[in-house]
């Protein structure tokens, strides 16, 4: 004879228990209270991780900027320029270019253009009362009247040599000798020598030469005439295809020097501005090396708020586990709050770096260039430090007993 089944009490319908989950919403509520109830150290936190993203971010837009500009400039001022000037024999003596060199270079195929200066030993002084041996450090050279169009520059104030002016006591000052003497405005007179020159213009900055913005120029047959210069031209300037400009390198200085092509040397003035870029870019380099060690500093500081924060905390963490929180729970509250604290340094940081390379480079004059990577890049380096520095107290407070926590003075 079977047994009659059990029947089991009855639960009144209830389900079993399960631990709450907490919405999204309300983990990023606990962690933002966290943060609002220590508002001078949080602010002193995110200082440090504010100034590691805004140097990072300042660096590379200003490098950006900085290479933009080098490269617009070379665009507009072109990288077909080379230039040949007189050196040293073997035995030290000054070599002398031919008076011919412009012709003789012009006779290269590829040469599109071709002209020269030549030292002039006159000395300059802004009047006759000043000493001979105040020259302000400008001198005095003879130029071609094609040279503007090689060089790619322009006058800022006055007029340039012509046909008409190149013979007589007149000359045209680069933009430093003008300041240097004290020349604002062309019409006014210096010394050459014992000779008054007029002044007739003011170039504007010579980018690709700048050592012509420290001279006074006049024109040849003036030079030879006034200054008894010998028309031996000490620098040619040369112009050529972009295709054809190391063709061209290669036969200068033999064309310019026959049998004695080693004491002419040949440059191109654009590679200074890409030696420039190479520079800029190392030096991008070590900031950007500065940056994320203050970067890490600051990550640091926000490891130590949250332990402190963990430690001062104890009987608010062992209240929330008495009434059923999970370590879980425990986990998210105080890894999202370190994840905030980090966002607000970081956020502040990419707005602090972007105004700052938009300031410099307007001072400058250049076009601001921020990379968006640059943003991007920053903002996720201060969530993963915020996940590493809220990862260990985060732990080390789901661990606490709720016994012990509450217990704790």
């Amino acid at each position: 004879m079977s047994r009659p089944k059990r029947q089991s009490a009855p639960t009144g319908g209830l389900p079993p228990l399960k631990p709450s989950r907490l919405s999204p919403r309300d983990i990023l509520g606990l962690g933002a209270v966290g943060l609002r109830a220590r508002r001078a150290r949080v602010v002193l936190s995110a200082l440090g991780i504010a100034i590691g993203i805004a140097t990072m971010v300042a660096v590379v837009g200003l490098s950006q900027s900085s290479k933009s500009d080098l490269l617009a400039q070379l665009d507009r001022l072109g990288t077909n320029l080379l230039t040949v000037e007189a050196g040293k024999d073997a035995l030290g003596q000054e070599v002398r270019l031919p008076k011919s060199a412009v012709a003789m270079v012009e006779r290269i195929g590829p040469v599109q253009h071709a002209t020269a200066t030549g030292n002039v030993d006159a000395k300059i002084r802004r009047s006759d009362v000043v000493p001979e041996e105040r020259t302000a450090g400008v001198t005095t050279q003879a130029a071609r009247t094609d040279l503007l169009t090689a060089l790619g520059t322009h006058v800022a104030k006055g007029t340039w040599l012509n046909e008409g002016n190149e013979r007589l006591p007149v000359t045209v000052l680069g933009s430093v000798a003008a300041q240097r003497l004290g020349i604002t405005e062309p019409g006014g007179k210096i010394m050459m020598n014992d000779e008054y020159v007029v002044v007739i213009g003011i170039l504007g900055p010579v980018e690709l030469v700048p050592t012509l913005d420290c001279v006074a120029l006049v024109g040849f047959p003036a030079a030879e005439r006034y200054f008894r210069f010998d028309g031996h031209p000490s620098m040619i300037f040369e112009r050529s295809a972009d295709a054809a400009v190391e063709d061209v390198r290669a036969v200068l200085a033999r064309t310019v020097s026959p049998g004695a092509e080693g004491s002419a040397k040949v440059s191109r003035p654009s590679d200074a501005l890409a030696a420039k870029a190479a520079t800029d870019k190392g030096l991008t380099t070590l900031m950007l090396g500065l940056g994320a060690v203050a970067l890490l500093v600051g990550g640091v500081g926000v490891a130590n708020t949250m332990v402190i924060s963990v430690l001062e905390r104890r009987q608010e963490i062992g209240l929330r586990r008495a009434i059923g929180a999970t370590k879980n729970a425990i986990r998210l509250q105080f890894l999202t709050e370190s994840l905030l604290l980090s966002a607000i340094g970081g956020a502040t940081g990419a707005v602090l770096g972007a105004a700052a390379t938009y300031g410099f480079a307007l001072a400058q004059g250049w076009t601001a260039v921020i990379p968006p990577w640059s943003l991007a890049g920053g903002l996720a380096a201060t969530l993963l430090i915020g996940v590493l520095a809220g990862l260990y107290p985060a732990v080390r407070a789901s661990r606490l007993h709720p016994t012990v926590a509450l217990n704790a003075i």
